[in-house]
C-alpha cells in the first residue's frame, strides 16, 4: 500500500512538472509581431502614431531615431498589445512637422508593410 501510494506521488508531481515546463518552453517560443514600415516620401518620418480602431488618443510608436525618405524599417509591437484588436491607424509625423492622413491597417495580415506616400 505505501509503495503505491509514493508512486502515484511521484506520478502526479513528474505530470505538474512535464505541464509546468511544456507551458515555459511554449510562452519563450511565442513569435513577436513584426511589421514594416516604408517611407515612400522626400522627408524622414520622426514619429508614428498609433491608436487602435475604436479608440480615440493616440501614442506614440517606438521608431528610434526615425525612418529616413525612402528607407524600410521593421518593426516589433510591445508585448502589451498582444491582446489587441487587429485594425489599427496610422500616421507619420515628418522632419518638416506635417502630419500624414491617418490611415487603418489589419495587423493580422501577414507580411504587412505600411507605406506611406
Amino acid at each position: 500500500m505505501k509503495f503505491q501510494s509514493n508512486f502515484r506521488k511521484i506520478t502526479l508531481l513528474t505530470l505538474a512538472f512535464a505541464l509546468l515546463s511544456f507551458g515555459i518552453a511554449n510562452a519563450r517560443t511565442l513569435p513577436d509581431y513584426k511589421f514594416k514600415i516604408h517611407n515612400n516620401t522626400k522627408n524622414a518620418i520622426k514619429k508614428v502614431l498609433v491608436r487602435e480602431d475604436g479608440s480615440n488618443e493616440w501614442g506614440q510608436f517606438d521608431i528610434g531615431d526615425g525612418i529616413p525618405a525612402g528607407a524600410t524599417e521593421e518593426m516589433v509591437w510591445d508585448k502589451s498589445t498582444d491582446n489587441g484588436k487587429c485594425h489599427w491607424f496610422f500616421k507619420a509625423v515628418f522632419d518638416n512637422g506635417e502630419e500624414s492622413e491617418a490611415v487603418k491597417f489589419d495587423f493580422c495580415e501577414k507580411d504587412l508593410v505600411v507605406e506611406f506616400d
